[in-house]
């Protein structure tokens, strides 16, 4: 993936972060909020079929407001529906809608369609309840990384992937190595080295299937984890059976009692230390760099203004923005063509303005609302810098966000500023 796809990516999570955060917060009367989850190879006339179907079943709902609502929710997706053709986007697409309480006794009809959530939908889902059905697009947003899996001992193997947190099984091996006790006839000497070759054999065999999975997506891999009993995955990884790049990509080796599928399940709980480790670590060093830069040198800008100067100068070679800030900028231009920005509080109304440059005043129905992460994105991707999303699950990442108002940079050359 390009170094412009991952910002887009990251782009549209943090957009898909806080459309989710919206819809968690609404709640229906009963169960009258709807969600459908629709993947990539659902023909539209079939989900088209199955909302009508939903509409006539919604009839025989005791209640009259939530039948009432449930048909209007599902008359809004299915003209929705029409804009598409044969298929729905590339990775599928979530549609939400429904009758939300907005206090006081009275509700609001709201439709919500997300395309192309960052992994391919897996399964057609319906689901009407009194919430929206958000849970499989969270963990697809918490969803980092790709790993591979091998867990062996010297009966059998399995390897697979592990895609953020979902384990997927790939190939399994079933090994020829005698047990410990020799048939009669046979010398000690002469039944050791069989089972010596048996247990290489397998070995490279287990190997081989890691090999095959793994080499060609190895620019995209994060790690390799090995588990097992000892000594089985330590001769294995002692023995160099692996390709010598995926070698290198070892994170670690971690006692696995199962060596069937369910042992990869198993691998990945025991390492899972590692695992929240390893997803943090491209956060962590960043922010070292950063108080590094900070305390010592003068290639670091805090704050949203200093933030958005360098940007617009062309000076920041990374922003730096907290994963859990949510702030929108009021925009103002008075009269004599000056343009000032001022941060809004959470449910902060833009208001009247005066210029500090002029004294002019400017009215609030003159001034621009807009989200403050996409305003500094859109700088940032017209001067060429790379925009990173820094988790608050460790001490540094949370001191941006509560110390440093969640915006900061890392400079390409000093400005003073």
């Amino acid at each position: 993936m390009s170094e412009s796809d991952a910002e887009q990516t990251d782009k549209q999570k943090y957009e898909f972060r806080k459309v989710i955060e919206e819809l968690k917060e609404y709640r229906g009367s009963g169960t009258q909020l709807v969600t459908i989850y629709v993947p990539p190879e659902r023909l539209i006339s079939d989900v088209a079929a199955h909302v009508t179907q939903e509409h006539s079943e919604a009839s025989n709902i005791k209640s009259k407001d939530t039948r009432t609502n449930v048909q209007d929710a599902l008359k809004s997706i299915k003209d929705r529906l029409k804009y598409y053709d044969t298929k729905p986007p590339e990775n599928g697409m979530v549609l939400f809608s429904g009758a939300v309480d907005t206090g006081g006794g009275r509700t609001d009809m709201i439709t919500e369609v997300l395309e192309n959530p960052p992994r391919p939908i897996e399964s057609f889902r319906y689901h009407c309840d009194s919430e929206f059905l958000t849970e499989p697009l969270e963990e697809m947003l918490a969803d980092n990384g790709l790993f591979g899996l091998v867990v062996l001992d010297r009966r059998e193997a399995n390897v697979g992937w592990l895609r953020g947190k979902r384990v997927e099984p790939v190939k399994s091996a079933s090994s020829l190595v005698p047990g410990k006790q020799r048939k009669g006839g046979q010398s000690a000497q002469r039944f050791a080295r069989l089972r010596l070759e048996a247990i290489d054999n397998f070995y490279q065999e287990v190997a081989g299937m890691a090999n095959d999975l793994f080499v060609d997506q190895r620019h995209e891999l994060d790690g390799i984890l090995v588990g097992g009993p000892s000594p089985t995955k330590d001769e294995f990884l002692d023995g160099d059976y692996l390709h010598h790049e995926l070698q290198d990509m070892v994170l670690g080796k971690f006692d696995v009692a199962y060596t069937d599928e369910s042992g990869l399940y198993d691998l990945v709980d025991a390492a899972s230390e590692v695992l929240a480790e390893h997803e943090m670590l491209e956060d962590k060093q960043v922010m070292e760099e950063f108080f590094q830069e900070l305390h010592d040198g003068d290639l670091a800008t805090y704050g949203f203004e200093p933030t958005r100067e360098n940007l617009v100068m062309g000076a920041v070679d990374r922003l730096l923005i907290s994963e859990d800030l949510r702030q929108d900028v009021a925009i103002y231009e008075c009269e004599n063509g000056h343009e000032e920005r001022e941060l809004l509080d959470n449910n902060e109304s833009v208001s009247d303005h005066e210029c500090s440059r002029c004294g002019a005043e400017i009215p609030a129905e003159d001034g621009e609302r807009e989200d403050a992460i996409d305003h500094l994105m859109n700088i940032a991707n017209q001067r060429g810098t790379e925009t990173i999303f820094v988790s608050t699950d460790f001490e540094k990442g949370e001191q941006l966000l509560t110390a440093f108002g969640g915006i900061a940079g890392l400079l390409r050359y000093s400005t003073g500023v």
